[in-house]
């Protein structure tokens, strides 16, 4: 009996306000009749409620016990959150998938540990676009913003050749170029 191939994590990173959301919710309307791709939810730890991107909200106390049983394959913290992807990336993987994620770049070092063959996709943006983009969203005073884009992103580590794609011009042509990337992605499993 021949081994099924096992599917693909792609990791999705880059700083805020690089439209991150945006292409992977263009990307998930785009290939939602190819059924070769997942796009997963980030689970996050904090009061139910608040909206600020994309991702399933648990109160605190069920994102520690889920996380002390196993409901995680990855966890991080950023932006004074707890972040979590479920453990049904796996089952996704098992069964071939190409699974889509938004993570911090810091735990790209702990997915490539758990899935040694994930793939990483870095979004970039000019600053002044990044800046229009955390203004209209309007969680953070300018104070905040400037800080926030004056903070030193972390590299990808070293070892790792992420595909780039650079979202400053209009959402059409970041959702194609994201859409491509994973189209390649997917035809090289």
């Amino acid at each position: 009996m021949a081994r099924r191939p096992l599917g693909s994590l792609v990791l999705v990173v880059g700083p805020s306000g690089v439209g991150k959301d945006t292409l992977i919710k263009g990307a998930r309307h785009a290939l939602a009749s190819d059924q070769r791709f997942v796009f997963v939810r980030r689970v996050v730890r904090m009061p139910a409620g608040i909206e600020f991107e994309e991702h399933d909200a648990i109160e605190p106390g069920a994102f520690e016990s889920a996380e002390a049983v196993g409901r995680f394959c990855l966890c991080w913290d950023a932006h004074d959150r707890r972040y979590g992807l479920p453990i049904s990336v796996d089952t996704d993987l098992a069964l071939g998938k190409v699974v889509v994620a938004n993570v911090a770049r810091h735990v790209v070092a702990q997915a490539r540990t758990r899935y040694p063959a994930c793939s990483v996709v870095l979004i970039t943006a000019e600053i002044s676009r990044r800046t229009e983009r955390l203004i209209q969203r309007g969680r953070e005073n300018g104070d905040q913003i400037t800080a926030r884009l004056a903070r030193e992103s972390p590299a990808v580590p070293s070892g790792i050749n992420p595909i780039i794609i650079d979202n400053s011009g209009g959402v059409a042509i970041g959702v194609t170029a994201f859409v491509m990337a994973l189209r390649t992605i997917a035809a090289q499993d």
